[in-house]
């Protein structure tokens, strides 16, 4: 078993894209002028939810609603109100963040990161494991729930700001979710023969993409772990590699739970043991404007998205397997 999980590992490691993502990493803590341009980045996110979105659309067309598929997205929603709650609990055992910040924290950890979901697909496909391709849809129904789970948690404090429509507005339109949802639904609706007409624009080109976008990611997170020095407390950086471990068993007990594929329950993991960096921020800095943007983004894009990328997607992968016996 630990001789598997260290082949995994450094099988992942040599990756291209996790390579990619050191490399980003290595130029900013080394204070290079490496850069990519905001709208370059900007664009590329576009390009991947766009692409992660259609091509799950297509697979839920080719394959057709099941019972299997509505469970899953409930065990998703269920997961992503669920654990922003646990996150909040040892955010206030484990360090001394304000409920504001905590909260906002929390949000993070039960919304999902695309691109490591991304990054768990292209780890089944290098190790020859078939998946769903339907659980897009679960990684879409994931992304608003925390927030709202989040914001709750404020409400019970009697601090933030209300619940009112400008603010509905503001988290199930956000741009992420609504590129994801719809081309999702693009996908869906166009089956198999939309994807043959546009297969060279978003099936050849995405690893490329995928690694350039990974670079940005790198330098992203080394700036921001550069200025970290008075933020990352021992205990917000135990929180941040605890805290996905403790995701990524619920998502294992609810995929297996399920009877889901070796695959599709390491996928299930995933999206239990991210943290997002994209819609999320978003949404907080409108939900919850005086909650620390530098501890909220340090945590998850600068400590749980480089351990997931290293570490946990070799764990979650050599756990699946041990699971379901693929």
């Amino acid at each position: 078993m630990i001789v598997d999980l260290l082949d995994l590992a450094l099988g992942n490691l040599l990756s291209p894209i996790i390579l990619c993502f050191a490399l980003g990493l290595f130029a900013a803590l080394a204070r290079s002028d490496l850069t990519i341009p905001e709208a370059v980045a900007k664009g590329m996110s576009i390009y991947l939810l766009f692409a992660i979105g259609f091509k799950g659309g297509v697979a839920v067309d080719t394959a057709g609603f099941s019972g299997t598929l509505v469970g899953a997205l409930l065990a998703g929603v269920f997961l992503s109100f669920a654990l922003p709650l646990i996150a909040f609990g040892l955010l206030r055992v484990m360090t001394a963040l304000s409920t504001l910040d905590a909260a906002a924290v929390a949000a993070h950890y039960g919304s999902i990161s695309i691109v490591t979901f991304v990054a768990g697909t292209s780890v089944l496909d290098s190790a020859g494991l078939t998946y769903d391709g339907w659980m897009v849809a679960v990684a879409a129904a994931m992304e608003a729930p925390a927030i709202l789970s989040a914001l709750w948690l404020v409400a019970r404090s009697g601090s933030g700001r209300q619940m009112d429509s400008d603010l509905w507005r503001e988290i199930l339109l956000n741009g992420s979710i609504v590129l994801l949802v719809g081309s999702f639904a693009i996908g869906w609706i166009t089956g198999p023969e939309g994807l043959a007409r546009i297969e060279s624009f978003i099936v050849s080109p995405f690893q490329g993409v995928l690694c350039l976008f990974l670079l940005d990611m790198g330098l992203v997170a080394g700036r921001g772990l550069r200025g970290a020095r008075g933020i990352l407390r021992p205990g917000l950086l135990a929180f941040g590699i605890l805290m996905p471990l403790i995701g990524a068993t619920a998502g294992a007990a609810a995929g297996v739970g399920l009877g889901l594929g070796t695959g599709s329950v390491m996928l299930m993991m995933v999206l239990g043991a991210s943290a997002s960096y994209i819609a999320v921020p978003a949404a907080m800095r409108v939900a919850l404007p005086e909650a620390n943007p530098s501890v909220y983004l340090t945590l998850s894009l600068g400590v749980t998205f480089p351990f997931n990328l290293t570490l946990g997607l070799a764990i979650y992968l050599a756990v699946a397997r041990m699971l379901t016996g693929g």
